[in-house]
Parts: structure tokens; sequence; C-alpha cells
């Protein structure tokens, strides 16, 4: 399939060019053929530090992404690697290796501050890599996090205090669960004399300090920034992989040759990663497939290079837009294949075609669904409603043609003989026009005996009868041997059957117009329930990113208070309570049924003619 990409070795995603940043086609193009949801693990650090021998070890290759063997960086940009996921078939494993931040040869603290939010904005896990041990000195290069709000909007409006610590609730619905990776660590894991968990070494590490001096607020500032905006946190320590004069041709070397405790910890990294990095998302819950990711990878560059701020809310109404209008085109291609493959041979009947369309019309529901997000007021729902209906019609029109081309076929071959006896005036004598009825009804009786005549069967006979009436009433009065008595009334006989088949054809007409009414119904019927579905899922997808934001609150809250920080425990106390209250709003069943009938209104706007028709 072509959602399965198997790249062999990394391409550059964004290059950093001249302190600009610039997205390379061919890795977006990769990227869009991607149709799986993408797991998508980013990795941050210093220059120099080892992060793309974490990220080939995900990969499962011993190299790929360079490691550079100097004491120059050696990654520029973004580099990015598309694998199958080693344990969930049905996702791709994207993996981006950064440039080392810090890099003394570029002198731009502003442009590693990018690299470090494009590296945020786009993972689904972020693995911050660092040398050494968590202290001051970790802490201090870590200043990027503490800039975040400076890069980053969540709101294309923004309130009184956005862009502070208090908002960071907004934030945590879309940024990544964060690993810090501490590599050649060379301590005991130990806290007050007692083994600890890696974990617990960084929860300590991250305990704010008690003061008001510039200091305490240097110190806690990124602290507070990495508690407040990844709840999900992790960490792993790593030895030192081998001695240094070896680590140039750390590449090179075998599993054998290393330490195996470094062997370890990796292979427990990975299995972590693996185990636990989640798909993309964006705010809402929905899940990032390629070509999302690609959308997004342009998004925030082009923002970067205008000089603008990324804003969440606005990037994810953008990319609304593209997917949903992608969305109705997808399902619209698929409709139209469903329907050319099962109408290779014409339905005898409109209620078999409609039937027919009725479960194409549902799998391409089903594939607007899977792909549709944030399309609130229902344009991109109605339409792919108006464009199916228009597509049924023409099948519709397409089918009564062949069906009119066939029957008209048939009526000619069928009454050839009949024909050819009236251009030879054979009618012309007394006792013809009884030899001339008989003869039409064997033409009726032959016709009606043959199959596969399509939907127009009926209407091309009562058609090929009327288009006889001129005839037969010429060979009935030049028929000698019938009394002026008996033509009046075999004429009258022939009006009546006349008006019988133009009462029958209209009949026919009317019930068209009903099984086509009855279709338009159940059309409606489905697509407000498909709708009803998804807004149901949708409002659980909230719920989810609502309860995480209410969970990284009350964590946060109550470490505050172990710490003795009461006063800014309280200020979470507000922040809490009104995200409860905007929980239970989402809960309410009125706010779905709202919409639906909101739906219901606009879905119905887009089918006006049939309607009108049926009521002419």
């Amino acid at each position: 399939m072509a959602s399965k990409i198997h790249m062999p070795n990394p391409v550059c995603l964004i290059e950093n060019r001249d302190k600009k940043f610039f997205v390379h086609p061919e890795a977006l193009q990769l990227l869009s053929g991607i149709h799986q949801p993408v797991v998508v693990v980013a990795i941050v650090g210093l220059y120099r530090t080892g992060k793309s021998y974490l990220m080939n070890k995900l990969a499962g290759k011993k190299s790929g992404f360079p490691l550079g063997s100097t004491v120059q960086a050696n990654t520029k940009g973004i580099w990015m690697w598309c694998v199958p996921h080693p344990g969930r078939p049905d996702q791709t494993l994207v993996l981006l290796d950064t440039e080392g931040l810090g890099d003394v040869e570029k002198r731009d603290p502003q442009n590693d501050s990018w690299i470090f939010v494009l590296a945020v904005l786009l993972s689904s896990t972020l693995v911050y890599n660092s040398i050494g041990t968590i202290d001051q000195h970790a802490m201090d290069q870590l200043h990027y996090v503490t800039e975040l709000t400076e890069h980053i909007k969540s709101k294309s409006s923004p309130t009184e205090n956005s862009g502070a610590l208090e908002d960071s609730a907004e934030y945590v619905r879309f940024f990544p669960t964060f690993i810090w990776a501490v590599r050649d660590f060379s301590l005991q894991l130990e806290l007050n004399g007692q083994p600890c968990t890696e974990d617990e070494y960084l929860e300590n590490a991250l305990k704010l300090k008690k003061g008001n001096s510039r200091e305490d607020q240097a110190f806690n500032r990124p602290c507070e920034c990495i508690r407040l905006f990844f709840p999900t946190r992790k960490c792993f320590t790593f030895d030192r992989p081998t001695n240094r004069k070896n680590l140039h041709r750390l590449e090179e070397m075998e599993e054998s040759e290393l330490e195996a405790e470094f062997v370890q910890q990796v292979r427990q990294f990975c299995h972590h990663v693996y185990k636990t990095s989640n798909p993309k998302t964006i705010p809402g819950g929905h899940v990032v497939n390629g070509r999302l990711l690609a959308n997004l990878v342009e998004t925030y560059v082009d923002m970067i290079h205008n000089g603008d701020v990324p804003c969440m809310e606005n990037t994810v109404l953008a990319l609304a837009q593209m997917e949903n209008s992608a969305a109705v085109d997808e399902a619209t291609g698929r409709y139209v294949e469903l329907m050319d493959q099962k109408l290779k041979l014409p339905p005898e009947t409109l209620q078999e075609l409609l039937g027919i369309h009725a479960k194409c019309e549902d799998e391409a529901l089903q594939v607007f669904m899977a792909h549709a997000f944030k399309d609130d007021q229902q344009q991109f729902q109605a339409e792919l409603m108006q464009v199916l209906d228009e597509k049924k019609e023409a099948y519709c029109c397409q089918n009564k043609l062949e069906s009119s081309k066939r029957c008209k076929a048939l009526l000619k071959r069928l009454s050839q003989e009949l024909e050819d006896r009236i251009n030879k005036a054979f009618y012309s004598r007394p006792g013809g026009y009884q030899d001339y009825c008989n003869d039409l009804k064997t033409v009726r009786e032959r016709y009606q005996q043959e199959s596969g005549k399509g939907i127009m069967a009926e209407a091309e006979v009562e058609q090929f009868f009327k288009d006889q009436e001129v005839v037969g009433k010429a060979i009935l009065q030049s028929d000698i041997a019938l009394t002026e008595k008996e033509k009046e009334a075999e004429g009258a006989r022939t009006r009546a059957e006349a008006a019988e088949r133009e009462n029958e054809i209209q009949r026919q007409q009317q019930a068209e117009w009903e099984q086509k009414l009855e279709d338009q119904k159940r059309s409606l019927e489905a697509n407000i329930e498909y709708l009803k579905e998804k807004m149901e899922k949708d409002r659980e997808k909230l719920l989810e990113e609502q309860n995480k934001m209410i969970e990284s609150k009350l964590q946060e809250q109550k470490a505050l208070l172990e710490a003795g920080f009461q006063d800014h425990a309280a200020q979470l106390e507000e922040e809490i309570f009104l995200l409860r209250k905007e929980s239970e709003n989402i809960r309410r069943q009125d706010w779905i049924t709202s919409m639906l009938n909101a739906a219901s209104n606009i879905f119905s706007s887009v089918l006006p003619v049939l309607i009108n028709g049926l009521v002419r």
C-alpha cells in the first residue's frame, strides 16, 4: 500500500540555511503518501551529545542519522526517517533528528529556539538529550522551554494572561510527552542515602526552591515550565557506551563491543518509546496521518518565515479546511469507484439502482467521517451530500440512456417483420387491421420475455406503441371488412388504451419521484446518524483532553502543597474549577441535540429541487 513507506535512509525535512528554514518538497511528498496514523518522536539537545545514535536505534538500524565524529555539529535543520512501527502494523513511526542546540559556530539562540519549538509542535513524544547530570547547569541549558509561550500561541484571541504559565492547560492539549535522556551518567541513583528510580531522580531535580530572589526565580522557571507543559514525563539515564577513544566509531561497533549496561539501557529506552508513544494528535483529538503532518510542517515553517508566531487554533482551522476538502474528494472518489464496479450490468429497476447507491454512499460517508474534523458548520458534509446526490442523478440518467438504447434496439429487432409488412402495405386489405393488432401483440409478448432491458423497459415499449398509433389508425380506416360502427368502437378502444398508457407513464414518473424522495430521506437520516456518532466520539476526545488538563493541574497543585507553595497552589484552584465547569458543558446532551437540529436544516437545504419537483 502507498501508506506504508519504507525509507532506506533519512531525508532532510526542514533545512536550516542562512538562519532561515526551508521545507524539502521531496520529504513532504514522502509524508503525504503515508495514510496511516503517525507516531512522531523528535529528539532535541545540545550538539555532540549523541542524539542521532538513539534515533538510529529507534529505527532499528546501526546507522542512518549521521553521528559525526568531530566537535562540529553534524545535523543541520531537522532530518526525518519514516519506518514501520515495530509493534503496530497500522501505524508509521516518524523519527525527527534535530540540529544540535548551542552550536558555537552558529551563534544564533533565536534560531535554536525555533528548532526546539518545531520539535515540540511536530512530535507526539519529545526526547531531550543531555550529558552528565540534571543540575543547575542542565536546567540553564534548557532555557528553550521557558520561551515556548513566546514562540507558540494556543489561541488566536489571547486573553489578558495569554503567554503566562496560567495558560499552560491549553498547551497541554497539543504538547508531546516528555522524555529526559541523561547520557554518560556516572552517579549513583540515590536520594537522601536511599536508592531511587530514574523518574524519582527527575522529579527531585524539578522541585521548586522557596524564596523570591532573582536566583530562586531563575532556577524555578524551567522547572515550573516542564512541570506544567509536560505533565507526562519520563527519565532515562545511560552509562558511557564505550571508552572515549572509541566513541568516533560508535556506529561501526557491535553491541558485544559496547558496555553491557549501556546496551540494556538503550533497549529499555526503545521499548518504552515503542510502547507508550501515541500517534500525533491535534486539539480536538484528531489523529494525524502523514499527509496532515506534511501540512503541519509546511504551515509552521511558513509562519516562522513570515515572522509570525505559530498559533495552534488558526493552524487547526486552516488544516481542517484542507483536510475536509480532501475528505470530500476522497469520499467522492470512493463512491464513483464502487458505483462503477457495481453498475457494469444495468439494474432492472430504479429501486435496485437506489439500493446500490445507498451502499456506496454509506462507504463514502465512512471515508469522509474518518478524515474530516472541525466541520462545525457541516459545510463539507453538506457539500459531500450534494455532490453524491448529483452523482446519483447522473448515474440514473446514464442508466436510463443505456436502458433506452438496449430497449430501442430490442424493439427494432422484434418489430422488423411488422415494419416490413407496413412498408409493403401488407395490412391494406380486408382483415388487415386484426392481423396488425395480432402482430403488435406478438411484439409485446416477445419483448416481455427478453431480460436485461433495464429500468426504461416499460417506458420504451409504451412509447413504441404510442408511435404506432398513427399507423394503426390509418390501417383501421382502410380496412373495408369493418363497418363504420366497428371502426368507431375500435378507435374508442385504442384511444382508451393510449390514455391508459399515458396514465401509466405518469404513474411511473410519480413512483420514480417518490422513490428518489424516499432515498433522499434515507440519505438525510444516514448523514445525521453518522454525524451524531462522530460528535459523540469527538465529545469523548474533548473530555479526555479536559481530564488530561485537569489531572495535570491537580498533580501540580498537589506537588506545590507538599513543597509548601500554598500561594501557587491556590492560584491553580480557580483554573481547575473553570476546567471542570467546561467539562460539564461538554457532557450536556442538549449540546449535541442542538447541533444535530442545525445540521438537519443545513442538509435539507442542499436538496430542495427534488422536493419542489414533487410538490409541483
